[in-house]
């Protein structure tokens, strides 16, 4: 095998491995669950992964993106076309939709009264804007015909086009497309077609858009940009309550790069935004929204939460108030905890930030009273993305040269004046009359010395203790 092949058949052999992996998470579906859209996404994301690894190992460089394409078609494009077109998926898909139609008719997207979980709205007034295609296109007249005539299959075009996953699945790659590096649209592409993505995508799609949101929002933070960080923030934080501790996250990770003043102009931003986007609904139904978006999903509503999985949390909670009691005790020292370390070491960059909002979030997660396993998705997200897409540093001017000072001329190099440039001793003729020193001393010069500087040796005169020169002592015999 050449040396130059081996990094190549190395790197198809990881992707193919990945894809392989992929496909024993997405067969696992059809087996194991229980929920339709589940089983139905993993029969079509198994048969995509396996070929896309087969395609991982073709020997042409086009194998790579031929295995990401097989991927995204059979992870992503097929299962959502799928369930789109049938009506399937979570009931947060009707949830969204629903506070979309309640927030256009009524002002606010809770029920006075809900007697049943689905009429539940466990989730702030912001995601009901992801619901507000549906009420919108719903009925919508166009040239005299309704959207409800236009048909696409036998199914209504506003069912297709309002669904909410399409919309929170654009919110999500929007965020990711505006802060993924030049050079790593591969990679996002790749990490798009994973599990982790492509299933809350098909089936739900509710958690996304609060990822991609937090993820831009640490970004222009890294980038030493804190109002439009705050701005992402506020977004994030108007569609649910477990990203409010992404605000304290970018706080740190402003205040440790950029200062104190960026740092607090992100944070009022965050919050004032926030409460431009939740206060008019929660001040026209404040005991809904107190009842449905945070009691309910703390399993303290009047119906028991489907959020029932195992977790530590969950396990406590079920031993009667003062489990639930020790479980919100535990969950406030974990957030007395993150806070400390913010404080103590703050995060310096963008990966660091997102483990650390990560850390607190599967924290949080798993020692609420009520959780699914679920949620721990979001944190393995948030860390597949510090490493997938790391965003690009800020580039520092370079700081302005300081003037350089005129050379100052050599004492040596400067000429004498009124006399040139300083030349070496000439050779002197023996004939006192034919040398040039001699010459040189019987013209009178034109010129003379400044006051104040020393009267020159005469060219004729001798150095002292010398003899003269051009004169030969006589001899004593002449």
């Amino acid at each position: 095998m050449n040396r130059h092949d081996s990094p190549d058949r190395r790197h198809a052999a990881a992707w193919c491995g990945g894809w392989l992996l992929a496909a024993g998470w997405a067969g696992a579906f059809p087996l194991l669950s229980d929920l339709g859209p589940h089983r139905t996404w993993g029969t079509c994301a198994a048969v995509g992964y396996l070929l896309a690894a087969l395609a991982a190992l073709l020997p042409t460089r086009r194998g790579r993106p031929l295995s990401i394409a097989l991927a995204l078609t059979g992870a992503v494009a097929v299962p959502l076309l799928a369930l789109v077109l049938t009506s399937r998926g979570q009931s947060e898909v009707g949830v969204i939709e629903r506070s979309g139609a309640l927030l256009l008719h009524t002002g606010t997207p809770y029920l006075a009264e809900p007697r049943t979980v689905a009429e539940y709205t466990p989730y702030l007034p912001g995601m009901a804007i992801l619901g507000l295609p549906r009420a919108l296109l719903d009925g919508l007249p166009l040239g005299g015909l309704s959207l409800d005539g236009l048909s696409l299959g036998g199914l209504p075009l506003a069912r297709v086009a309002g669904d909410a996953r399409l919309w929170c699945a654009a919110a999500f790659l929007a965020c990711l497309l505006r802060s993924a590096p030049a050079g790593r649209r591969t990679a996002l592409a790749a990490l798009t077609a994973s599990p982790v993505v492509a299933l809350p995508l098909c089936v739900s799609g509710v958690d996304l858009p609060m990822t991609g949101l937090c993820w831009l929002a640490l970004t222009l933070a890294a980038r030493r940009r804190p109002a439009p960080a705050g701005l992402a923030l506020a977004a994030a934080c108007s569609l649910k309550w477990t990203a409010w501790p992404a605000v304290a996250v970018v706080t740190a990770l402003l205040a440790a790069t950029a200062g104190r003043r960026p740092a607090l102009r992100a944070a009022a931003v965050a919050v004032g935004g926030t409460a431009l986007l939740v206060l008019p609904g929660a001040l026209r139904s404040p005991g809904p929204m107190l009842h449905q978006v945070f009691a309910f999903p703390t399993g303290r509503g009047d119906l028991p939460t489907p959020a029932a999985s195992p977790l530590p949390g969950r396990l406590l909670a079920d031993l009667g108030p003062p489990g639930w009691y020790a479980a919100v005790g535990l969950l406030l020292l974990a957030a007395a905890a993150l806070a400390a370390s913010l404080l103590t070491h703050p995060p310096r960059h963008a990966a660091d930030a997102a483990d650390r909002l990560a850390l607190g979030l599967a924290l949080a997660f798993l020692l609420a009273p009520a959780g699914r396993f679920g949620y721990l998705a979001l944190p393995v997200l948030l860390v597949l993305l510090a490493r997938v897409l790391p965003p690009a540093l800020p580039v520092s001017p370079a700081p302005s040269p300081s003037p350089t000072p005129p050379p100052i001329p050599s004492p040596a190099a400067s000429p004498t004046p009124n006399r040139g440039p300083t030349r070496p001793w000439a050779a002197h003729s023996s004939s006192r009359t034919t040398s040039r020193p001699a010459k040189a001393a019987s013209k009178p010069s034109s010129t003379p010395w400044p006051p104040g500087c020393p009267t020159p040796t005469s060219w004729s005169t001798p150095p002292p203790n010398r003899a003269p020169i051009g004169t030969t002592p006589l001899s004593p015999s002449r």
